[in-house]
């Protein structure tokens, strides 16, 4: 076959492009070309689960291991005593102003104390009495002493009389042996006719009248001995008195010091109407006015002293390093832009959640598990500063692990 010359100054034939290569062919789809479409996705899914696990895992870790910690969920803490009374009674006086600061000792409120005195009064007199029938129970111990003593002696000379007796007794019976023997030989010297009549009789009279004397003699011994056991039994009859004066004496005793518990009673109730500020501080909005009713546990005034601190409530994770003496930093939103030193000194023995009304059962029903909060409390190092802060002010706290 035959072509026909280019011509000269002709321009050359354009070449046509090559049509793309087909993904297919007559067959179908040519091989690995759809799996590599899916590559990049898949691997963007891996790296993010591989990333999500290890933030996952590690992220507690990596809050704890933190230098500083930091939490806005603090404020500011103070004592708050609601004063309240313990004894009912009128107002007499209110002795200071709504939010005034008031110092140790100072008189706060005050009742009418008329009925407390009174009773005082009697407590009083109740007192002297049983201290007077003290008195006079100690006064007839010792008349009972005197009369102890007074039988005593009767004793003493009942045995004194009794030895006499007895020894004048001896005296006789020997005389009267001997005026026995006297008769007798008289009687046998009469009978000889060597003796007189008047011997005789005279030897009878002296036996008769030595008899009478030891018949006197007996008597005596006998009125003697009475006496004794008269004075012995005196003697014990004093002596039990005086046991049963004792005894009344100890009884009075113990009303006495029944007598006094009152009479304390009743003062510290007379205290009571006096309500006195427990230390220096500021007092809240009064609660009761003068000639205002008042009963035991109404509450008058409240009390805020000037000690205050900050409680950071921190979640458990960022208590890892956390230690009593580290230092922290206070923003408060009252004073923008200053920062208060202070330091920790105490962290809760137990999670906020345990000291609250109704603590969480997590034993029953589903679980959620939710991170914990532990308060934290800190110090500040400025009394000053902490005497002019207010108790429920925010602070954002900034704990330094760092030693």
């Amino acid at each position: 076959m035959s072509t026909s010359p280019v011509s000269a100054g002709s321009a050359p034939p354009i070449a046509k492009p090559l049509p793309p290569k087909p993904d297919t062919d007559e067959a179908g789809p040519r091989r690995g070309a759809g799996w590599k479409s899916y590559i990049t996705p898949i691997f963007v899914v891996l790296l993010a689960a591989a990333v999500l696990v290890t933030i996952t895992r590690n992220w507690n870790a990596w809050e704890g291991g933190k230098v500083e910690q930091e939490t806005d969920d603090a404020y500011v803490r103070g004592d708050l005593t609601p004063l309240s009374t313990k004894v009912a009674g009128i107002v007499r006086a209110v002795g200071v102003a709504d939010y005034q600061q008031v110092h140790k000792g100072d008189l706060l409120v005050e009742l009418q104390d008329d009925d407390y005195q009174a009773q005082v009064d009697q407590a009083k007199a109740a007192v002297e009495a049983a201290r007077a029938g003290i008195e006079e129970n100690l006064r007839q111990r010792q008349l009972q002493d005197t009369r102890i003593a007074k039988a005593l002696a009767g004793i003493d000379q009942a045995k004194a009389q009794i030895a006499a007796a007895e020894a004048g007794k001896d005296a006789v019976q020997a005389e009267l042996i001997r005026a026995r023997s006297e008769r007798k030989r008289q009687e046998g010297l009469y009978q000889t006719h060597s003796t007189t009549e008047q011997n005789l009789e005279a030897a009878v009279a002296g036996e008769g009248n030595l008899s009478a004397q030891l018949a006197s003699r007996d008597a005596d011994l006998n009125q003697a001995q009475t006496m004794l056991r008269s004075s012995e039994l005196a003697a014990e009859a004093e002596r039990r008195s005086k046991v049963v004066l004792e005894s009344q004496g100890t009884q009075l005793q113990a009303d006495l010091h029944a007598k006094q518990a009152s009479l304390t009673a009743v003062q510290v109730n007379l205290g009571y109407t006096k309500i006195y500020a427990p230390g220096d501080g500021t007092v809240g909005e009064r609660q009761v006015r003068p000639g205002q009713l008042v009963s035991p546990g109404t509450q008058v005034i409240s009390f805020v002293a000037l000690t205050k601190w900050v409680q950071a409530n921190y979640r458990e994770t960022q208590l890892t390093n956390v230690k009593i003496g580290d230092t922290a930093e206070l923003r408060i939103d009252e004073y923008p832009g200053q920062i208060i030193r202070g330091k920790v000194v105490e962290i809760a023995p137990a999670s906020g959640s345990q000291f609250a009304l109704l603590p969480p059962d997590n034993a029953t029903g589903n679980f959620t598990k939710v991170v914990q909060r532990i308060p934290v409390k800190i110090a500040l190092d400025d009394p000053a500063v902490a005497a002019r802060l207010r108790p429920g002010l925010s602070v954002v706290a900034t704990v330094s692990t760092r030693r």
